[in-house]
């Protein structure tokens, strides 16, 4: 009995460290970049766009579509680097425990 009652203090400990975690990499932020840094996006740990900049060269009619395929890999670029701070915030916060592919609810 007194095994499982530790066990459940450990428990408990992880889930409220994760949770600190989550709050903690939730508040940082990232940059994407695309096409030579003419386009920046940034986003918050929770995959929220914060800012976007666009190099003026690109604001012309023509090039619209350039623009939103520039957009969107910045966009991309910024989550994949959210991803990984997210998997190392974890991964400290389990002490390397794996947790199988579960994804954080944001």
């Amino acid at each position: 009995m007194l095994n499982l009652q530790s066990m459940m203090k450990q428990a408990q400990q992880m889930q409220r460290k994760m949770q600190e975690t989550q709050a903690k990499l939730g508040e940082q932020t990232r940059e994407g970049t695309s096409g030579g840094n003419m386009v920046k996006v940034v986003l918050n740990g929770k995959s929220e766009m914060k800012s976007i900049s666009i190099d003026k060269s690109l604001l012309n009619g023509e090039d619209a579509d350039v623009l939103e395929d520039l957009i969107l890999a910045a966009y991309n670029d910024a989550h994949k680097q959210i991803d990984c701070m997210m998997e190392e915030g974890m991964k400290e916060a389990t002490n390397g425990i794996g947790l199988g592919g579960l994804k954080l609810p944001f």
